[in-house]
């Protein structure tokens, strides 16, 4: 690696508000991390430009039946599967949320850093998912450099996929390579280098971002409701009979046995209940609507 060029990131510079760190007592480092903190959200709200263009891309591309890749190393790598992760129990997403690490999901709880040196790594694991340019690469890299991403990234771009960088360091690597660059600043860490910290907070309030209004816009949600949730557990259940009780005004009982009729299907239920009608019906309502309820129901 490159050692000067390190030490000029802005994420490997030493913070000088926490330069006498291990002298300070337990209350005084929770402070400052607070108030560090309390920084991400404002370097976010810089680059929401570049991240509705993101958003905006993604949804387009859904659409097409693309997919979204989100690919990295590291804590970015581990931020990008989390994401990916809890999209199918919030949205009943099947694949088109995709999370890869460097060094494959035993670097989720393990230490495997020398993984993201390999670009052709990033490459090969690309490859495996057969890329397609409907998809959308979404490289993370707090440093905006690692081979890795920088690699698939480039790949990406060779077939014609659509690709986003997200980083914490101006005028990234990655953010120079793809079509849209989300390089939020967010400065030194209190602990220098240790990008689990703001730099992580950072992005994955980008990506919750990212997942989160790009299913708005495929029809995902209702008002501020979850319509596609899965009930796969106890609590989601609860949640899915509270969700058609409060968009239609039924009873638990009428909630319960619409979406029990409807095979566990929130919208259809809704759109029952709504419109009195069949789930054949309601069925056909929502695919004429591209899948809004809004638009089922007037």
């Amino acid at each position: 690696m490159n050692r000067v060029r390190i030490n000029h990131l802005k994420t490997e510079e030493r913070n000088p508000l926490s330069m006498q760190l291990d002298q300070m007592s337990a209350i005084e480092i929770v402070t400052l991390m607070n108030q560090e903190d309390a920084k991400v959200a404002l370097a976010v709200s810089e680059k929401l430009p570049d991240i509705a263009s993101a958003v905006e891309c993604i949804t387009k591309q859904l659409k097409l039946g693309g997919r979204v890749i989100y690919f990295g190393a590291g804590t970015s790598g581990r931020m990008g599967v989390l994401d990916a992760s809890e999209c199918p129990p919030t949205f009943s997403t099947t694949d088109e949320f995709i999370g890869i690490i460097a060094g494959g999901d035993d670097a989720l709880r393990k230490t495997l850093e020398g993984a993201e040196d390999v670009s052709s790594s990033g490459v090969e694991d690309l490859k495996k998912l057969s890329l397609t340019e409907k998809d959308v690469v979404i490289g993370l890299a707090a440093s905006g450099r690692t081979p890795y991403v920088l690699g698939g990234l480039n790949y990406a771009k060779s077939i014609g996929a659509n690709t986003v960088a997200v980083s914490c360091n101006p005028n990234s690597d990655i953010g120079k390579v793809a079509d849209i660059a989300i390089d939020v600043e967010v400065g030194p860490e209190i602990l220098t280098g240790s990008t689990r910290l703001k730099a992580g907070t950072a992005q994955k309030m980008v990506l919750n971002m990212l997942s989160t209004a790009s299913m708005v816009g495929f029809g995902k949600v209702y008002g501020n409701l979850m319509v596609d949730v899965k009930p796969s557990n106890l609590k989601l259940v609860e949640r899915a009979k509270s969700i058609v009780m409060q968009v239609t005004a039924c009873d638990t009982n009428t909630a319960t046995k619409a979406l029990a009729d409807s095979g566990n299907k929130v919208k259809i239920a809704i759109v029952m209940v709504k419109l009195k009608c069949s789930k054949v019906e309601a069925e056909e309502k929502l695919k004429a609507s591209d899948g809004f309820i809004r638009r089922a129901i007037q």
